[in-house]
């Protein structure tokens, strides 16, 4: 027993098999060459990644099930899976509205529900890195509407033509998928910053607010309804949105118990989704006087479209197969950077992770469930930029920081770094708002990943259905609207962005910025540069585009940034992602990182 950690096995805490880089490698695992020592032939040597973590992560897969059925991790499990399974299948549901109706119902509530539940399952089971959560996201659903309006208006597909060609998109783009992670491409994720990670969290920010935006116009011009209808819903998705967010700063705040208020902060997601569901149910003479419109369900367990599941991709011109291949590599254009940041997010150093991560198998891994959803005609998952995070997060373990300590740790420092997700090398800029608390570890398990897939699974089930059914379009427009939020509020850009505004001679002389606004500027100007191309091609048909400018940051920030700025300013600025050994262990270790944990 440690009693540093409230009395937590000592084997919970810490891996039970240190994993090591060294000479001898993990049990004949490879042995891993620092990054700087690599030669073109060692990089690309066929299955070398693959086979180096499933190797270094196997003799750590069967505490990943029992670590969670520890007594002390019961609360942190159970919350976790209430909490995640709300944050993954709400915005999924959200998304398939608008798939819904800009593919004339290819896809409907069972296709992304399904593919919820195969993801969640498949990498629960199988991935080497569990943390990581895939779904349904926004930027699949930007794809695949894209990919419909240029075949459908232009080349008259219905939308079995256009299941059919999207197989074949998704059959090309698991074969890129297989390539990359055989030949281990993945490594270069090693070069994502929080300059890039940030210039797209704030992309995919605005890009759900967008999205609940569009969803509340439309309610506006509803078949058989009035304006009624459209303000009703405002209230509803404002009044949504407004409640749990207030209600999840619960947690970060002084009031109630330590324990109580992140407990309320967990959940306010879950108890908002539930509230506003109930209130458009008023009873009579009240607000059920108006219509509005909610949620559409098909037949359990069937798609949405008079069809079997299995999508007969050979009835296809050969030329369309073949025009597929370049839209497929867009795809995986695009799950390279999202899955692999979404993963890199899960593992970031603000969280003590102990056990090795794996980015090679888990690509080829991604490879299958899409390939699967083509065949099936389902909305292809991957990686979640808001969620991955925020899954590790809630399979975290908290402890709170009495001022004493924090007033102690404080002595001579220059500024007021926070306690709480930074480390060492941490950006000085990259500031989280959450006082006097300090993550001792996370549970690091598969059983919570499992269930929440199994329960998304069931969801397809009639009863379920039905109450998915009674949920307002509203609350989904307020859920793009609070996750949108959420993401743009905290980011660095935007923070960053207003400090210029400041008048820096009326802070605290601990918490000013030792940079000039000049090169500060420069720094988020390039951000918001990125920020905006990419804005502007998804509003237009080239959107499928919109992956190439997305990577091209990451060759920009490796060979043209260093030029613009010294390296005093960018070691403030900015910051590698994730450094942890147990994360670079598969991308390519530093040289101080070869040694035995």
């Amino acid at each position: 027993m440690d009693a540093r950690n409230g009395g937590v096995p000592i084997h919970l805490v810490e891996p039970p098999i240190p994993y090591d880089t060294s000479e001898s490698g993990l049990d004949g695992a490879p042995k891993e060459v620092p990054w700087s020592q690599r030669s073109w032939l060692y990089e690309l040597r066929p299955f070398r990644g693959m086979w180096s973590d499933v190797r270094r992560r196997l003799p750590y897969y069967k505490s990943d099930w029992v670590d969670a059925l520890w007594p002390c991790n019961w609360m942190t499990v159970g919350t976790s899976v209430v909490r995640i399974f709300f944050i993954n299948l709400m915005p999924a549901l959200a998304y398939v509205l608008d798939m819904t109706e800009r593919t004339d119902h290819s896809y409907g509530v069972n296709e992304v529900i399904l593919a919820s539940a195969l993801a969640a399952i498949v990498f629960a089971v199988f991935s080497v890195q569990p943390l990581t959560f895939v779904g349904v996201t926004g930027l699949t659903d930007l794809m695949n509407y894209t990919i419909y309006d240029i075949f459908h208006k232009h080349y008259g597909f219905d939308q079995m033509h256009y299941l059919r060609l999207q197989a074949w998109v998704l059959i090309w783009a698991a074969g890129f998928h297989f390539l990359v992670a055989i030949f281990n491409i993945c490594d270069f994720t090693r070069f994502i910053t929080e300059m890039i990670s940030d210039t797209f969290g704030l992309y995919v920010g605005v890009i759900y607010i967008e999205k609940g935006i569009e969803q509340l116009i439309a309610e506006f011009s509803l078949p058989g309804h009035d304006n009624a209808t459209g303000w009703l819903s405002v209230t509803i998705a404002i009044l949504f949105c407004v409640t749990v967010y207030f209600a999840t700063l619960v947690g970060s705040s002084t009031y109630l118990p330590f324990h109580a208020r992140r407990l309320i902060g967990s959940l306010a997601f879950v108890a908002g989704c539930l509230f506003w569901t109930g209130f458009s149910h008023f009873p009579q003479h009240s607000l059920k006087e108006v219509p509005i419109s909610r949620l559409p369900i098909t037949r359990s367990f069937f798609p949405t479209l008079d069809r079997g599941w299995f999508v007969d991709f050979w009835e296809i011109e050969v030329r369309w197969v073949f025009i597929a291949a370049p839209l497929g590599l867009m795809i995986m254009l695009l799950f390279y950077f999202d899955h692999n940041v979404s993963s890199v997010m899960a593992q970031a150093r603000k969280f003590p992770i102990s056990k090795p991560a794996g980015f090679h198998w888990d690509f080829f891994l991604l490879g299958i469930t899409t390939l699967l959803s083509g065949f099936l005609g389902l909305p292809v998952p991957n990686g979640l930029v808001p969620q991955a995070p925020d899954h590790t997060d809630s399979l975290s373990v908290y402890r709170q920081i009495p001022v004493h300590e924090e007033a102690k740790a404080a002595e001579g420092q220059a500024s007021t770094e926070p306690l709480h997700h930074t480390s060492g090398n941490a950006s000085i800029l990259h500031i989280s708002h959450f006082p006097r608390v300090h993550n001792v570890r996370v549970v690091e398990q598969r059983l919570s990943h499992l269930v929440i897939g199994l329960l998304t699974l069931g969801a397809m089930t009639r009863p379920i259905l039905v109450s998915l059914g009674t949920m307002p379009r509203a609350v989904f427009a307020g859920v793009f609207l609070l996750v949108g939020w959420a993401s743009v509020e905290s980011n660095p850009i935007v923070t960053r962005t207003l400090s210029l505004l400041q008048d820096r001679s009326a802070l605290d002389p601990r918490v000013r910025i030792r940079l000039s606004r000049w090169t500060l500027s420069k720094f988020v100007g390039i951000q918001w540069l990125f920020f905006g191309l990419t804005i502007a091609i998804s509003q237009t048909i080239a959107a499928i585009g919109f992956p190439i400018i997305i990577t091209l940051m990451i060759p920009c920030r490796t060979f043209i940034v260093p030029w613009l700025f010294t390296k005093e300013q960018l070691d403030a600025l900015d910051a590698p992602t994730a450094d942890a050994p147990a994360v670079m262990v598969s991308l390519g270790p530093n040289e101080d990182q070869t040694k035995s944990s």
